[in-house]
């Protein structure tokens, strides 16, 4: 990975990374001496780690203890339900374009100008559930995600709005049809740097060139590079997606490298655990896509509801990165 990419990926980031892939489905507080060590394999230093520390257990996304003069951290209850269900999403997805029914979710509003506050918010949102602007206020997704966006408009007291599942009545203006909302040329070219990024990785990894702690590096920041897609991507059906594009392709490259990575990640995380509690070290497990598969299914319908720090957390970053990415007008 380059040090540009790894520059991208925040202390907070990192370390909830690290945890979620490493340490999930543990009561067990690691020491923060340990959490710096393992943050200082990424060139974060010791200030930066501890202020990413106490920043995630302000927002409740670690837990906290104290044995004397050590602080250590943990997973907060519920959590790990939450990650089993978003690394489901994250490894599955992309593997195949969804089948569509030929219908679109349409939001149609009208937002006074005195209350811009609330449009800005409405349009954020709106892309963060996966729609994308036909008109300025007439957002469509082929996708069916008429129940929360109906619940949006609600949440955010939207008197003027409309949610309709509709059909495109063909022989229209081309340039006017739904699927012209979405550019998906900025995103192509993210696939394409992805592919081309990890490729030459499955060189080195068959001539077994890649040790423990460019194992742990190259892992975490890979799942940190790929988790951008499927908050990215609109999921488009096929026939709505351009030649050459190579999602499937980047989808099973991410699965071949994490997947065949995480022994001597896991390795690795154990070793610089170890400096700080050996036993500790020994709880330590990493897990591929076959048991992350296994372990949702053992989940049920006991997945994630959107209710727990976590989530709450991923959806306000989610929300800055689209703001960032595409201001609003």
């Amino acid at each position: 990975m380059s040090d540009e990419v790894r520059a991208r990926a925040e202390p907070q980031l990192l370390l909830t990374s690290l945890l979620g892939d490493y340490w999930y489905w543990r009561d067990e507080h690691i020491p923060s001496a340990a959490l710096v060590r393992l943050l200082a394999e990424f060139g974060v230093g010791e200030e930066n780690a501890r202020a990413a520390m106490r920043r995630l257990a302000a927002k409740d996304l670690l837990t906290t203890s104290r044995t004397g003069r050590t602080t250590a951290y943990g997973i907060p209850p519920r959590t790990s339900d939450v990650i089993v269900d978003r690394t489901h999403r994250m490894l599955t997805f992309g593997a195949a374009a969804p089948e569509w029914d030929g219908r679109w979710t349409v939001v149609a509003f009208s937002v006074p100008e005195q209350e811009r506050e609330v449009r800005t918010a409405l349009r954020s949102r709106l892309r963060v559930l996966g729609l994308a602007a036909l008109y300025d206020g007439l957002w469509v997704s082929p996708r069916d995600l008429a129940g929360p966006a109906r619940e949006l408009l609600s949440e955010l007291g939207i008197e003027r709005g409309t949610v309709l599942r509709a059909e495109e009545v063909p022989g229209g203006p081309a340039a006017g049809g739904p699927a012209t909302a979405f550019d998906l040329e900025p995103l192509a070219q993210a696939y394409r740097e992805f592919v081309r990024t990890y490729e030459p990785l499955r060189e080195h990894l068959a001539a077994g060139r890649i040790g423990p702690a460019d194992a742990l590096r190259i892992r975490t920041e890979l799942r940190v590079d790929w988790r951008t897609f499927p908050e990215r991507d609109p999921d488009l059906p096929a026939g709505m997606l351009p030649d050459g594009w190579l999602r499937a392709d980047a989808q099973r490259l991410f699965l071949e490298i994490y997947d065949r990575l995480g022994p001597l990640a896991e390795h690795r995380f154990r070793q610089v655990l170890a400096d700080s509690d050996p036993d500790l070290a020994e709880l330590a497990s990493h897990h591929d896509s076959a048991r992350i598969a296994a372990l949702r299914a053992e989940l049920g319908d006991h997945h994630a509801r959107g209710d727990t720090p976590f989530e709450q957390a991923v959806n306000a970053r989610r929300l800055d990165e689209v703001r960032r990415r595409r201001p609003s007008p």
